[in-house]
């Protein structure tokens, strides 16, 4: 999504395309993204701005903004997204789609790392469950996948009578949720509990030091790879991403280890906050989609990640 990368054609099929072309499908189109994925808005250094279709002031989210745009608009009945922090759950929110961001290795990606998953972005339920099909089949490539396991993906239906269902309603840190997205969860937590589930609040576990750690290790990730690059080619990365990981140049070892060790602490609380629900119930994102032309809600280097409280614990 940078005009900075040099345009050279991929040798061979990522394994979500390859499976998908294996399989029959028909490719016709790839879809934009932000700046090294690392935006929930669609702006590009390469890319034209991506619209929300629903209202084409605001963003379809990120930063799989284009699958997001073509599944609402029905340019393709399946697409590809690729998620580390929310980036087919936010679209798939803003944009009113289907999306599931699988468990790390269930669907292979090369290269792999830690967070990153692949997933199906769709107009429905039963669509996505169709790519899961797909999707999961294994590939050599990806040296951190699990282990293939034959799902019946389409088995849809379920008695939710009994289950113990966590309402998270406060991600702990971040933006507030706006009144009618709160009002929506309790109205869809209402519902289960009408069909005999056993709703329960889930209490904030995510930290101010979580977010800012991750924050802090993506900052230096991203500016080692900014680095490498020639001043010619740097000079074409979207500012804000450029402000962004340019703020890492002074970072101490110690800073960058230890902002990848709240990942772990993250990892951590996620586990023990939800281990006596089977699902948890929350906002994607605390907001409703925001102006297009916005690459964050903040519009602030400094807070880029204040919107994905909701969605990064799962990663």
């Amino acid at each position: 999504g940078t005009a900075a990368s040099e345009l050279v054609p991929s040798a061979t099929d990522a394994p979500p395309a390859a499976r998908s072309r294996e399989s029959g499908a028909a490719i016709f189109a790839r879809t934009t993204m932000p700046d090294y994925g690392m935006l929930s808005s669609s702006k590009s250094s390469f890319h034209k701005l991506t619209r929300n279709p629903w209202d084409r002031t605001k963003t379809p989210g990120g930063s799989s903004s284009g699958a997001g745009t073509a599944a609402a608009a029905g340019y393709g009945p399946l697409h590809i997204g690729t998620d580390i922090g929310g980036s087919v759950r936010l679209p798939a929110g803003w944009c009113g789609i289907f999306t599931l961001k699988p468990s790390l290795g269930r669907v292979p990606v090369d290269p792999p790392f830690q967070g990153r998953v692949a997933g199906p972005m769709t107009r429905s339920v039963a669509d996505a469950a169709l790519f899961m099909e797909v999707l999961s089949l294994p590939d050599p490539r990806d040296h951190m996948s699990l282990p293939f396991q034959r799902i019946d993906w389409s088995a849809l239906e379920r008695d939710v009578k009994g289950l113990r269902i966590g309402l998270h309603l406060d991600a702990g840190v971040g933006l507030p949720v706006d009144a009618e997205i709160r009002a929506a969860v309790e109205a869809a937590a209402r519902a289960f509990e009408a069909a005999g589930a056993i709703v329960e609040p889930l209490a904030p576990f995510m930290t101010r030091e979580m977010l800012d750690g991750q924050d802090r290790f993506w900052r230096a990730r991203a500016y080692a790879d900014v680095a490498a690059l020639p001043d010619a080619r740097k000079a074409k990365i979207l500012p804000f991403i450029r402000a962004w990981a340019d703020s890492a140049a002074p970072f101490s070892g110690q800073d960058v280890y230890t902002g990848f060790a709240q990942s772990m602490a993250l990892r951590k609380a996620t586990e023990a906050a939800t281990r006596r629900f089977d699902y948890v119930l929350s906002p994607t994102a605390p907001i409703a989609a925001f102006d297009a032309e916005l690459p964050s809600p903040t519009n602030d280097p400094e807070r880029p990640f204040e919107h994905i409280a909701f969605t990064l614990p799962y990663n």
